[in-house]
């Protein structure tokens, strides 16, 4: 057998979460050819692992890195974490497909979430995208899901009312259309705009789309704080109406007043699992959230797009109403926090450089303002392209949901501005912190959550796991010296512990540094 390069001397951990075991790794054309535990292998390049740990590289099932990877295609921040395959496409609200019309609109309604970096979208279709991501030549993998906000742009436009069943047969044909050119499934993201104004009819219409391609349909749901149940109990309905796999990201319980229905939100689930509808979850291992700060606006302010929103931001009736007491039928990021825990993480415009990484209530005081009047100023100057870091949820609850085997491991990274920290440390941080420190789980469990169960839930085939005729995305580390070191006051800070970074049997990062421009990662397409 002639091999292109062997991994010599690891404790191999091979993803599938059994136990260890000393072998020697062959990799032939970019995937795993042979695992010798006499360690016999031999061929041109050796890294000598000196009994480091070997596991399959990580699959983040939830980035926002879809912009910055074409303008920044070895990504250091997630190769260094390990991180060997992100899934784009996350919340409903991303790049492709486009209206070449809505193009400027797009950019601003997207700056909070994936910045505005200096790139031409050279795209509308999902395939053109797909395209422009080889083009970029990435060193992880890359793969992407539909967004169901983009569907609904497309053929509905950015009002809040029902599709037609014409439109609503459109938005299928555009669906499968993108699965076809290569994306691996959905998303969608019930608490942003276009997606929180469709019914739950529309989600079993385009989930029934995504089963016949197998692929997965992930969402944020519709809430994760006071109706999170009836958030999952509708889409355990739409995975059973339509046969589609539902995958729950970044799976959290927000607001203190929640905190203790965790067991009752876990039991859902479980019920929905043994019922036979395929339900898996993600999660980061922090207990803040980051997204855009115009979440914290009503969901009715957005309709009709970004120019409409800024627009009711300039109008004082319009602005009572946002800040009149509502019910609690969305999931109100400023009632969970206050605005001590909002912290603004990123203004793309660079206009106000002041406000990153202080708390609205601290902007507010500078100026001598109210804090939510501030709030909706800066959403209303920079036209809603503003992100933060959102303090409102609970450690105890996410270790608790964390030890679960159908929960796997994402960063849900925004790289923008001060980013939260889990874009430099979230896989560092549960290995070292969770794995070693807190003995939460063991160090074979949490490679598989790392691995072959985010494979499984995204239904992905051939990566995942160390075996032959696999990816050969591979991860060298020190189960001693791995650790994460970035926090809220400086998230940009590297791990530290790990040592190599191979990506379809090619190096992105040895001795702890990665090499930079290396096109080692392809467009893992989906099966449609």
């Amino acid at each position: 057998m002639d091999l292109d390069l062997v991994v010599r001397g690891a404790t191999v951990i091979d993803g599938t979460g059994a136990p260890g075991k000393r072998a020697s790794v062959g990799i032939a054309s970019g995937k795993i050819a042979a695992i010798d535990e006499r360690e016999k292998l031999a061929a041109p390049r050796t890294i000598d692992a000196g009994g480091l740990v070997l596991a399959p590289g990580f699959i983040d099932t939830h980035s926002h890195s879809d912009l910055r990877l074409l303008v920044e295609p070895d990504l250091p921040m997630k190769v260094r974490q390990g991180v060997t395959l992100e899934v784009l496409g996350q919340d409903g609200i991303s790049v492709a497909p486009l209206v070449r019309s809505r193009e400027e609109e797009e950019k601003r309604k997207l700056a909070g979430l994936l910045g505005r970096p200096d790139v031409a979208w050279t795209w509308t279709s999902m395939g053109d995208y797909l395209q422009a991501l080889e083009r970029a030549g990435p060193s992880p993998n890359v793969a992407s899901l539909v967004p169901h906000g983009a569907v609904r742009t497309c053929v509905v436009g950015p009002d809040d009312r029902e599709a037609t069943a014409a439109e609503l047969v459109s938005m299928q044909d555009l669906l499968d259309r993108s699965l076809r050119e290569g994306a691996i499934g959905i998303s969608t993201g019930l608490i942003y705009p276009p997606c929180c104004y469709a019914k739950t009819d529309e989600l079993v219409a385009l989930a029934r789309t995504v089963a016949k391609r197998e692929g997965p349909f992930v969402v944020h749901m519709r809430s994760e704080s006071d109706h999170i149940l009836e958030a999952i109990d509708e889409m355990v309905g739409v995975g059973r109406a339509s046969g589609c796999r539902i995958h729950i990201s970044h799976w959290k319980i927000a607001g203190k007043e929640n905190f203790s229905r965790w067991k009752e939100v876990q039991a859902r689930v479980e019920e929905a699992q043994r019922s036979g509808v395929t339900v898996t979850c993600d999660q980061y291992p922090y207990a803040a959230g980051s997204t855009v700060l115009s979440a914290i606006l009503p969901p009715w302010v957005h309709s009709g797009g970004p120019e409409a929103a800024v627009a009711r931001l300039g109008q004082a009736k319009m602005r009572e109403q946002m800040t009149d007491p509502l019910p609690s039928e969305w999931d109100n990021f400023w009632r969970w926090t206050g605005p001590e825990g909002i912290v603004v993480s990123d203004v793309p415009s660079g206009r106000r450089p002041e406000l990153i990484g202080k708390s609205i209530a601290d902007g507010a005081r500078a100026k001598k303002a109210d804090p939510l009047d501030f709030a909706l100023d800066l959403l209303r100057d920079e036209t809603l392209g503003a992100g933060m870091v959102s303090h409102n949820q609970s450690l105890e609850v996410m270790r608790a949901f964390s030890v679960l085997p159908y929960v796997n491991v994402c960063t849900d990274a925004l790289l923008g501005g001060r980013p939260h920290p889990r874009a430099y440390g979230t896989y560092p941080r549960i290995l070292g912190r969770h794995v070693r420190d807190e003995k939460l789980l063991s160090l074979e469990e949490a490679i598989r959550k790392m691995t072959s169960q985010a494979a499984l839930a995204m239904n992905l085939r051939g990566v995942g796991r160390i075996a032959p005729g696999f990816r050969a995305d591979l991860v060298v580390f020190s189960k001693e010296k791995i650790i994460d070191c970035a926090t809220y006051e400086e998230p940009a800070r590297d791990p530290e512990g790990i040592v190599h970074v191979l990506v379809n049997g090619k190096p992105v990062l040895a001795d702890g540094k990665p090499l930079g421009r290396v096109r080692a990662g392809e467009v893992v397409r989906g099966r449609g």
